[in-house]
């Protein structure tokens, strides 16, 4: 994720021995005693790239728990976002006097159903695929992309966003998108200067697709 995102966002992608690390208490107790395997070593490979990220910004390594909707809760004075997805995790972290807010996504490289395509993408984003070069599961980036865009957006405004609340354009020639949120939602959004338009980047490799954003401070 270090190829995606600003020098102020400090990055930190699992290694072998992340996934099994040591937890903080407050942090073991998010996830309880009955949580499946994989889903204790994302959470456990998560919390320890977050760490290490804080650590590259000189931070103290405290725990990063989560709310009761499972996001991290990031301590004060920074923002963070987490990403797994089946054989990797990364975290990124940046003090909140620099970024607004940062997110970031990663999805296996795969064909989507016709049925998860109408769920995740717009009529005029079916449209731009038609239109772009082959050998790319491009519903797979748009889905990554505003999976970006939710983890933008929801630390800041404290609401959900729909697939179709956000109308994603791909460059491909850049490595970049824009994000449009829809004016219902900017409008009805409860805080000052909601984002109306969130740009990110993204890469694609054989089995794996990262996207991710950042909203900086004005």
């Amino acid at each position: 994720m270090r190829d995606l995102l600003p020098p102020a966002v400090a990055v930190a992608v699992a290694g072998p021995d992340d996934w099994s690390g040591p937890l903080h208490a407050a942090e073991a107790a998010c996830i309880g005693d009955r949580a499946v395997d994989s889903r204790r070593r994302d959470f456990t490979a998560g919390r320890v790239c977050a760490r290490r990220a804080m650590a590259a910004l000189g931070l103290p390594p405290v725990a990063v728990p989560a709310a009761p909707d499972r996001s991290p809760v990031w301590p004060a004075g920074t923002v963070g976002t987490i990403t797994h997805t089946h054989g990797y995790c990364a975290a990124a972290v940046a003090r909140s006097d620099e970024i607004r807010a940062v997110g970031m996504d990663a999805e296996q490289h795969r064909e989507l159903s016709a049925g998860v395509r109408r769920l995740i993408c717009l009529p005029d984003e079916h449209e731009q695929i038609a239109r772009l070069p082959t050998g790319v599961s491009w519903p797979a980036v748009i889905f990554s992309a505003k999976e970006t865009v939710y983890k933008v957006w929801h630390p800041v405004v404290g609401s959900w966003l729909d697939f179709h609340d956000a109308l994603v354009r791909l460059d491909p020639d850049t490595g970049t998108f824009t994000a449009r949120i829809s004016p219902a939602r900017v409008t009805d959004a409860s805080v000052d200067d909601p984002p109306a338009l969130i740009t990110g980047r993204f890469a694609v490799e054989a089995d794996l697709v990262r996207t991710a954003a950042v909203l900086t401070i004005r």
